[in-house]
């Protein structure tokens, strides 16, 4: 038997980090284990963790932050090559397209959800109003979860891919809407939220679509 190639190797430790990815066990936002921790994970030595890594930095997958650490950007290379392309596109574009996915979003939530997501809707739209007091980015944090759980509620893989490859230009831009105007829109997130949990399809579409209209409505038009 021939020996394994240190590329092979690298290609093997790679497929189980993209693996761990993939499962939702790493999710979008959340940072990865340290280099020491991955080592004890794979079996491999730090080079070879390290190169694995690299290789999902490449592909758009993973984040390197100086001194935070490495996280989670996308659940797959085709979504961190879109991850790539949204981060230089205009906020009013990428509202626009957001206003279209999260109203088809809503809409398939109110039909498809079940008393687990109902769970994680309700709990998300509580933290989202408490962490509002907090002078950090825990509402924008709380934000992007709860309207990422109701893609989730969607129940439809495809959707949440693509959904998660805008995730950081999402948030960059409640970032920039929040430090502008301090608006918490905490009754248009709740309207929401009650009518996918009241299995309203239009209602809770209508509720998405008028969300976004009025953050669409602050940028110039054409």
């Amino acid at each position: 038997m021939q020996p394994v190639r240190r590329t092979s190797l690298i290609a093997q430790v790679t497929d189980q980090l993209r693996a761990e990815i993939r499962s939702g066990r790493w999710a979008v936002g959340s940072r990865i284990p340290t280099e020491p921790e991955l080592t004890e994970l794979t079996g491999t030595g730090r080079n070879t963790v390290r190169e694995a890594v690299q290789a999902l930095v490449h592909a758009g997958m993973l984040e390197r932050r100086q001194g935070s650490g490495t996280y989670v950007t996308a659940i797959s290379d085709l979504g961190g090559t879109l991850a790539k392309y949204f981060a230089d596109a205009q906020q009013r574009d990428v509202l626009e397209l957001r206003q279209a996915l999260d109203t088809t979003a809503a809409r398939l939530a109110a039909q498809r959800r079940d008393e687990s997501d109902i769970a994680t809707l309700l709990r998300l739209l509580e933290e989202r109003r408490q962490a509002w007091d907090e002078e950090n980015t825990a509402p924008i944090d709380a934000d992007v979860e709860l309207h990422r759980a109701i893609v989730v509620a969607s129940h439809n893989a495809v959707y949440l891919e693509f959904y998660d490859s805008l995730l950081p230009v999402i948030e960059q831009g409640i970032r920039t809407h929040t430090a502008k105007s301090g608006d918490s829109f905490h009754a248009e997130h709740a309207e929401l939220v009650h009518a996918i949990i009241d299995g309203d399809p239009e209602r809770a579409a209508r509720a998405a679509k008028c969300f976004l209209s009025s953050l669409i409505a602050e940028y110039p038009d054409y």
